[in-house]
């Protein structure tokens, strides 16, 4: 009889979780997660699984278990988790999940658990990990801010949206009056309480990093690894003969500044400036009221607006082909967003907010522009310098440096997990 391979002599075994599956939902922290778990898992020499969560929005629930599969994959899976509480970040249906969860952890066994989010999950899986493997070590990639903003995780403020420099009791209760300064308290008990028991946090931006460590995660434990892109196997193409189409890109959402950009749109072409401003992304989930805001301005704008919807992500490095500039105006601290990678890829240069890890990823005057948060007119001022001499663009194009890949990645995040030690005790006996 052959014996079992021990523990350091096979694959690790990889379970990475995700608070949905970029099939349904395909946003920025979806497609990383399930880039990296699929590269991983063909060429980076692990045993991985991929496990979302969904609720009623992307999937009905169905009888007899909370599991669900995505297509003929045998190795993605798909968790039902409904029943959420948005405020403490923790799953209401305990009963219901923590049976099934607690034996695809048990009949996988894996030697890492890679959490992407605890969106829909709930914080309370982190303990039930520890619980049910306790040999694994549990990694957890911060790609936003939901541990430490009520809101969403946008740390904007509920009324007017003006960027926050900090969770408080009281700063938080004047977003939230109906819930009292100590409900803030527990809720940020609860979380770091959950938190404890992750071996090694991620982050994909020094900035995040730095606002976890002032939110009160030891430093140590968190780390700084790059998010990685897919080669892309387009060929870069020139700018146009003016360098004047600008080009924006994502879900259109009150966050991500698309009222900025049409507003300074609106502004230059009331000033007959020649332009063009491709606005590609659909509206899912926003109201009736913003979506009608977006309608009127756009309409304001006039030709200079080209409205495209939403896009499959395998057109992206056409879409890039044909804009000279790339926007991203979001309004509050995006962490790394993807759009500019994929922007830099096809070498376009990136015109931002200038907070957070987008003006860690653009430097100003260098490879792209920066321009005030939420502020439209100072927008269309940048719009207007990159439109005046071709030969910025030539400039600011030609600084760009590659890309960091899936491929990249992936080798960072195995050296990390390497460097793991094996569990030797429960936590709880060596705090």
């Amino acid at each position: 009889m052959t014996a079992p391979k021990s523990r350091s002599a096979r694959a690790p075994r990889v379970l990475f979780i995700c608070h949905n599956h970029p099939s349904f939902h395909p946003g920025g922290t979806e497609i990383f997660a399930h880039d990296l778990f699929r590269h991983m898992k063909d060429e980076g020499g692990i045993e991985a699984m991929f496990l979302a969560c969904t609720n009623k929005v992307h999937r009905d629930q169905k009888p007899g278990t909370n599991f669900q599969t995505v297509g003929r994959s045998s190795d993605e899976l798909v968790l039902w988790a409904g029943h959420f509480d948005r405020f403490y970040q923790s799953q209401i249906d305990l009963h219901g999940i923590v049976p099934d969860l607690s034996t695809l952890l048990q009949t996988f066994r894996p030697d890492i658990v890679h959490i992407h989010h605890t969106l829909l999950l709930g914080v309370e899986m982190l303990f039930l990990i520890r619980r049910v493997v306790p040999h694994a070590r549990i990694v957890y990639t911060l790609h936003d801010y939901y541990p430490i903003c009520a809101n969403d995780g946008q740390m904007v403020t509920t009324d007017g949206n003006r960027l926050c420099g900090g969770a408080s009791p009281d700063a938080c209760h004047r977003c939230f009056p109906e819930r009292t300064p100590d409900k803030f308290v527990l809720r940020e008990k609860h979380l770091k309480g959950m938190l404890s028991m992750v071996d090694q946090f991620v982050a994909p931006s020094h900035f995040l990093r730095e606002r976890y460590i002032a939110w009160g995660l030891p430093a140590d434990r968190i780390t700084v690894v790059r998010n990685g892109r897919p080669v892309t196997p387009e060929t870069i193409r020139p700018r146009s003969r003016h360098a004047n189409v600008f080009g924006y890109f994502g879900n259109l959402s009150p966050y991500k500044g698309i009222r900025v950009a049409l507003e300074a749109a609106k502004s230059l072409a009331a000033d007959d400036a020649d332009f063009i401003l491709h606005v590609h992304g659909g509206m899912p989930f926003q109201s009736d009221a913003f979506k009608a805001e977006v309608d009127g301005l756009a309409k304001d704008a006039g030709a200079r607006v080209i409205r495209h919807g939403a896009y499959r992500r395998e057109e992206m490095a056409r879409l890039l082909g044909a804009v000279d500039w790339v926007i991203t105006p979001s309004i509050w601290w995006e962490n790394a967003p993807l759009v500019i990678q994929e922007a830099f890829q096809q070498g376009r240069p990136v015109i931002c907010s200038d907070i957070g890890g987008m003006a860690e990823a653009v430097t100003d005057h260098h490879d792209g522009l920066h321009f005030r948060t939420g502020d439209a007119a100072d927008l269309a001022r940048a719009m207007r310098e990159a439109m005046a001499e071709p030969a910025l663009w030539d400039r600011l194009s030609s600084n760009i440096t590659p890309v960091s890949t899936v491929a990249d990645s992936a080798a960072d995040h195995r050296r990390l997990y390497d460097g793991l030690a094996p569990a030797a005790a429960p936590r709880s006996s060596r705090r």
